[in-house]
């Protein structure tokens, strides 16, 4: 595919001028050396309390701040250990040496700046909620081993499946935070912006019409941790952050060596041969010192392969050949109903990957106490996904090519690239930051072991059917400081300028071309019409087994026409403010507001207030009130196809059209605008001992949600209206018999409460740490569905009652999370139960309407360091091996091929998954 690389104008000179800082002309110094007992830490947060003076230690461990003289309390922490604080007295021209020595926490207590562009806080004192993640502890013990997996299973709020039967979706696992969309979270990586993935979901999965950000993109190798801000933050970090915002942050540990080797399978009685899906990853993380001050370049990349898995049943149900004119063929066969084929099997469950990736994380510090700063990645993933199978008597399929039928199968090759450069110092009493993000995903499909039926047994079997790729270069310049006003005042504002392109690249033409049309051009001496083969005629001439007109395009995924092609780009500048003030010691409050203006619609004005005030030293109360905004992405704008949709069973040529294209001019579907939110929140947190205990309640009202719609058709049928006869020419000359479209269809709310509840305590010669996560999230549509006048009566077709089970139940309500872990000496144990509550299947007809209950999945692991570098774990991922329900008619629509649903995203039907894990650290 092309690849043209954005190449921003940016003010680069600038650059050099943030190099420069004001001279202090009576500070003093403190400094002095970090480390965990074992050796120094690099990357720990020292701050000077009540002020916006801190450092970060260096490889070596090291750090050093200049401050005016005084009394101050330094407090120090790092992620996984015990915040420790301590009160010293400087004088002018003097240096005090301040070492500390930090033990592994047990309990919250590690400082975050999610949520604030200000001063760090610690968990129970930031006045949103804000989850940190201990990546490196986690893939240490636990068996999953990507970045979503990991979140399903450890974030309570966060909602992650792998999907199956589902195109380019299979490769892209879907995620939500708090219930809402994969579009409502924003993803950052070390703060800064980062770009979404070029698939737009439009198959029948759990975010459907929705585009995110494909996090498994970045090797776990490369992860410190991860913050989940809890709270809708659009007004501080712009679009898309309505449910809240994940920021991941990368290692900068040096003189280090990691070398992780994960590999494991499903081992199940579900599964054929009792085995599949086997799993290797391959894991490497190394840093070393940059520079005579400190600096770093961390490297953490990995390889992963993951196997299909498969569970299907066998085909129950009629399967024959015939032939046009029922001649009379030896080798055609008839079978009666009911009888089991298992050489005619669907392959439903995870999808076949194969990916690697590599990310850096690098600091220079400058003389003048500024830092050049560099991170970003390229990755590369294979997939390998299977559609519904074609039967043989069908008029997919060509006989002389398939005798039994085929499993057709979409291939993806996925690239991802990403890099940030910036620099941060000082200007006066001011903190600046510079940088620029580049980022781009790209997605080529492909298409094997299928077949353009209209091309009947001169058909290839493989073909290119094009993709999609996104551009995103974001541009900020932000600043920062604390004033002495009152018991102190943090204040920053800042700008941003964002640049994105969505490309759609066609594909090879006998992908999506149909030649089993033609032209009429009149007829012969005996009266025999004359044809013409024309792709765009209204004859057919080409006939499948079945008697039925044979589709055009390659079976299971017609490639992107010329006409899909799209090359789109817009830009947005946005200004904001963010300030709070401690009132009292006891009392805080913070409000942010921010413009925002995007050439394709216009601007947007959105604000947040947030107050926490201290019952005492270990409890408080916090809450929040924001609006924000979603801007409509330019996939959902741009992007057309034509696909095979099956729809309760049945299989449809879907077309997808643009809003400003003639069938949507037809049934007045317009053009899209912002999704526009209010939010809510009320919390309790407090330490009690060894016990740390965060309460959050919270209200969400949308606006304007984009959704997918179903489908429309028209008709030739005589006495059909002119609307609908036009409508019917399109959609035949787009090869499909059906129609779909983005709009803002429905306004919906969301409310629930997260609870975190965590122990941690020396028992015996070890110690103990108990985790409990759980969340309630409820979202309904309210109010009527917003279709067009020209649609009126045709509500359920604009937003249907399986759109509205997407919407409100095809991921949990309730999830509950108990993780207990204790390690003494060498060795250390895993134990973790989660609840996941009931989900609802998806679909349009009630006879297939079902709940699905809840389960309970437990995860083990045991591990023992064989030297101290070298640690073994071996364990499992539902150790019990339990599935969710069966769907209570197979045979109704798929006749035994899906057993349990796709439509419903709980764990997933892989069942139990035994792991062995090799971890080495030099």
């Amino acid at each position: 595919m092309p690849n043209r690389i954005y190449r921003p104008t940016c003010l680069w000179a600038l650059l050099i001028l943030l190099s420069v800082s004001h001279a202090y002309a009576q500070t003093a110094t403190i400094q002095g050396s970090i480390s965990d007992g074992k050796g120094p830490l690099l990357g720990v947060t020292v701050h000077v309390e009540r002020t916006n003076k801190g450092a970060y230690t260096n490889a070596e461990g090291k750090y050093s701040i200049s401050i005016v003289p005084g009394s101050y309390t330094i407090s120090v922490s790092h992620v996984g250990f015990t915040t420790q604080h301590k009160d010293v007295t400087l004088t002018a021209g003097k240096t005090l040496q301040l070492d500390f020595t930090l033990a592994e926490s047990t309990t919250m207590n590690e400082l975050v700046v999610l949520g604030s562009r200000n001063l760090p806080r610690t968990q129970t004192e930031t006045p949103v909620p804000v989850d940190v993640i201990d990546v490196k502890r986690i893939v240490s013990d636990a068996p999953q081993i990507s970045i979503n997996q990991i979140l399903n299973y450890v974030a309570p709020s966060f909602s992650s499946g792998t999907q199956t039967v589902a195109d380019g979706t299979d490769h892209i696992d879907p995620a939500s935070l708090r219930g809402l969309g994969p579009d409502q979270v924003l993803v950052l990586v070390n703060g800064k912006r980062r770009h979404n993935t070029a698939l737009v979901n439009v198959n029948g999965t759990f975010g459907r019409g929705a585009v995110g950000t494909d996090m498994n993109s970045i090797p776990t190798a490369a992860i410190d941790r991860i913050e989940i801000l809890r709270d809708g933050a659009a007004a501080q970090y712009g679009s898309d952050a309505i449910a809240g915002v994940i920021n991941i942050v990368l290692k900068s540990t040096v003189n280090r060596v990691g070398v992780n080797v994960t590999t494991g399978a499903n081992v199940t009685s579900k599964a054929p041969n009792g085995m599949d899906g086997q799993t290797v990853q391959t894991a490497v993380n190394y840093g070393i010192p940059l520079g005579p001050k400190g600096g770093y370049i961390n490297l953490g990349g990995s390889f992963d392969f993951r196997d299909y898995t498969n569970r299907s049943g066998p085909w129950t149900g009629p399967v024959y050949k015939s032939y046009p004119g029922g001649a009379d063929r030896t080798d055609s066969f008839l079978l009666a109903n009911n009888i089991t084929r298992n050489d005619i099997r669907m392959r439903v469950g995870q999808s076949r990957l194969r990916s690697s990736q590599v990310f850096m994380n690098a600091s220079l510090p400058l003389e003048n106490g500024a830092e050049v700063y560099a991170f970003g990645g390229i990755g590369y993933r294979k997939g390998s996904a299977a559609g519904v199978y074609r039967l043989p008597n069908d008029s997919r399929n060509v006989i002389d090519i398939y005798p039994l039928g085929f499993l057709p199968e979409i291939h993806s090759d996925i690239y991802d690239r990403s890099l940030a450069l910036g620099i941060r110092g000082s200007l006066g009493e001011w903190k600046v930051d510079l940088s620029n993000v580049f980022g781009q995903n790209e997605f080529d499909f492909s298409v094997e072991n299928s077949l353009n039926a209209s091309l009947e047994k001169a058909s290839p079997t493989r073909f290119k059917a094009g993709g999609p790729i996104f551009t995103q270069n974001t541009t900020n310049l932000d600043f920062s400081r604390r004033l002495n006003v009152l018991e102190g005042l943090d204040i920053s504002f800042g700008a941003e300028h964002r640049f994105e392109r969505y490309k759609l690249v066609a594909g090879a033409e006998n992908s999506y071309t149909d030649y089993g049309r033609a032209t009429k051009l009149g007829t012969d001496a005996s009266g025999n019409p004359i044809l013409v083969p024309d792709p765009q005629g209204a004859i057919n001439t080409r006939f499948g087994p079945d008697g039925t007109p044979r589709p055009g395009g390659a079976q299971v995924f017609p490639g992107f026409r010329p006409e899909n092609a799209v090359d789109a780009t817009r830009s947005a500048i946005a200004g904001y403010v963010d300030a709070e003030v401690n009132f009292t010691q006891r009392f805080l409050l913070g409000g942010a507001a921010r413009f925002e203006n995007y050439n394709d619609f216009g601007s947007t004005f959105n604000g947040k207030l947030t107050a926490r005030y201290k019952l005492g030293e270990q409890t408080a109360l916090r809450a929040s009130a924001s609006t924000g905004f979603r801007a409509p992405s330019l996939h959902q704008r741009f992007f057309s196809n034509t696909a095979t949709l099956f729809v309760d069973g049945v299989p449809y040529e879907v077309g997808t059209f643009t809003n400003d294209s003639r069938p949507a001019q037809l049934l007045g579907i317009p053009q899209l605008k912002p999704e526009k939110s209010k939010s809510l929140s009320a919390g309790f947190t407090g330490r009690f001992g060894k016990f740390s205990l965060t309460v959050d309640g919270y209200f969400t009202h949308i606006d304007d949600r984009i959704v997918y719609t179903d489908q429309f058709s028209g008709s030739n049928a005589p006495g059909a209206s002119p609307t609908d006869k036009e409508i019917y020419e399109l959609l035949r000359q787009a090869n499909a018999n059906k129609a779909a479209f983005f709009a803002n269809a429905i306004n919906s709310e969301t409310k629930g409460v997260d609870l975190v509840l965590t122990y941690g305590s020396r028992l015996g010669k070890g110690s103990f740490r108990a985790d409990l996560a759980a969340t309630a999230s409820y979202t309904q549509q309210v109010g009527a569905v917003k279709a067009s006048p020209k649609l009126a009566g045709k509500e359920n077709i604009y937003f249907s009652r399986a759109s509205r089970i997407y919407l409100e139940r095809s991921v949990p309500r309730e999830k509950v999370n108990l993780t207990l872990s204790y390690t003494v000496g060498k060795f250390n144990a895993f134990v973790r139960n989660v609840y996941f509550g009931s989900v609802e299947e998806a679909t349009n007809d009630p006879a297939f309407y079902q709940t699905f209950k809840s389960k309970v999945v437990t995860d083990i692991a045991l591990g023992y360091k064989l030297l101290k570098e070298l640690k073994l774990s071996i364990g499992a991922n539902n150790v019990f091996d339990i599935y969710p329900d069966l769907i209570a008619n197979p045979n109704n629509t798929t006749n035994n091929q899906f057993l349990y649903s796709r439509r419903a995203t709980q764990f997933g039907f892989n069942g139990r998954f035994l792991f062995a894990r090799l971890e080495l650290n030099l």
